[in-house]
């Protein structure tokens, strides 16, 4: 079983978490909702209030296997201000340790110089800041250890990417049957 650590900023896109989340924990993996502040409630975009595991400074990243970066205005922005965050997303990449992103999130990747080389997605308008990237334009993108999704509507590819990345294609595709996905 991996471990990963979904992280919260206030504005986050609700169904973009909780997706995965939600498809994550069926499949038997240890999941961690972090909020970026000191608070555990984190309020989403659309004003729907979660209380969260755990705050950034009580996550071992040493203990951690895989960061997800959710979408939503204006959480990608908050996630993208959190120094601490993105001092180990850099480092998670840098070792080829799992970074996934979805929908304005991949801009982050992208700002950052991770995607250089890569096949991603993100929400369409936010496709310029992918910078280096080779824009795809699927509901999610698996390219080494980024994988990348592109918005809201796409929350469910992207949490199966994720398990696949984890489990296997099998694991994806028996986990898409369970849940009623095509």
């Amino acid at each position: 079983m991996s471990r990963t650590a979904i992280f919260f900023a206030t504005g986050y896109e609700e169904i973009e978490a909780l997706t995965v989340v939600d498809i994550l924990r069926r499949a038997g993996e240890e999941i961690t909702m972090v909020s970026v502040t000191d608070e555990r409630r984190v309020t989403s975009s659309h004003g729907v209030e979660v209380t969260m595991d755990k705050t950034l400074s009580e996550v071992n990243f040493d203990e951690t296997d895989v960061i997800v970066l959710p979408g939503g205005m204006p959480g990608t922005k908050n996630l993208e201000a959190c120094g601490a965050l993105m001092a180990q997303v850099d480092a998670f990449v840098k070792d080829g340790r799992t970074v996934a992103a979805i929908c304005a999130a991949p801009s982050i990747l992208g700002h950052r110089g991770h995607l250089t080389g890569k096949k991603a997605c993100s929400f369409p308008e936010m496709e310029s800041q992918l910078e280096g990237a080779e824009v795809k334009r699927e509901p999610a993108v698996i390219d080494g250890n980024i994988i990348t999704g592109r918005g809201m509507g796409a929350a469910i590819p992207f949490g199966l990417a994720i398990l696949e990345k984890l489990q296997g294609k099998e694991a994806a595709e028996a986990m898409a049957a369970k849940i009623v996905y095509k």
